[in-house]
């Protein structure tokens, strides 16, 4: 596999980060990044879902390097497994974030009460993914009541490789105020996260979204990460997984745009 532009790559599989984009470097800017864009906005700090993966953490720790005082991690377990909120309290303590954990639970199960007659009219596997959702729509309500309350705005945790399929739920997790991790590949915020002490049970944590049980995010995209992101950073990607992508993209890409107005 030919390395990207100015990435060299290791023996593990994971590219390091170019020396222009220095972790120390580029943590500071994104913290700043974060600061001005706050302001802009006239807000006065930040709010965001901490789900105890790799991605929130690292908007964690950068959003605690922003607003010290006025940044809010939320748990908001959706009959998620127990080591999620494990893992999510681990990342907390060790970072010194201000965290609250909301169950939303009930929640889920009364709105699906008076949804699951139509998921009759599709396929199991229609309506598992509709099910599944829900819980990122109900999350992003619950983050925006808080940016409400507080006049704070909501951080995302997406990154550079999961936009660039539409690897995110529209209007779900896909809907933020910011995306500090927008620009960086998922090696990238690895990279960056060991810098800013993530816990190593995080790092190793296999990524997953979190719809089901066992579900992981390379076995639904049906490619790995390293894959996504040789594409994305400009590598070589094997033909019939290149097409996989391209084809993902595509189909995504109202994710990614405003909704259409007619130009007439």
């Amino acid at each position: 596999m030919q390395k990207p532009p100015h990435f060299a790559k290791i023996s593990n599989g994971v590219f390091i980060m170019p020396e222009k984009m220095h972790p120390v470097e580029l943590a500071e800017s994104l913290v700043e990044w974060i600061r001005r864009r706050v302001v802009e906005a006239g807000a006065v700090g930040v709010v965001y879902g901490l789900s105890g993966g790799l991605d929130s953490a690292v908007v964690g720790a950068l959003c605690r390097r922003a607003f010290p005082a006025t940044s809010l991690a939320l748990v908001m377990p959706c009959h998620s497994t127990e080591l999620d909120l494990q893992d999510a309290r681990l990342i907390a303590d060790a970072l010194g974030l201000r965290m609250k954990v909301i169950v939303l639970d009930q929640v889920f199960e009364r709105l699906l009460g008076l949804l699951e007659p139509v998921a009759a009219e599709c396929s199991e596997e229609r309506a598992l993914l509709a099910r599944a959702n829900i819980k990122p729509r109900l999350r992003m309500i619950v983050l925006y009541y808080y940016a409400s309350i507080y006049n704070y705005l909501v951080v995302g945790s997406s990154n550079k490789s999961e936009l660039a399929v539409g690897y995110f739920t529209k209007y779900g997790d896909g809907g933020s105020d910011l995306l500090p991790l927008g620009n960086l590949a998922k090696c990238q915020v690895r990279e960056l996260a060991a810098y800013l002490n993530v816990p190593e049970r995080i790092l190793a944590k296999p990524p997953s979204a979190g719809l089901w049980e066992n579900q992981t995010d390379e076995e639904e995209m049906g490619f790995s990460y390293e894959v996504l992101d040789s594409y994305v950073l400009g590598g070589e990607v094997p033909p019939l997984l290149k097409e996989k992508i391209e084809g993902m993209k595509r189909r995504s890409e109202h994710k990614r745009r405003m909704p259409p107005i007619p130009d007439f």
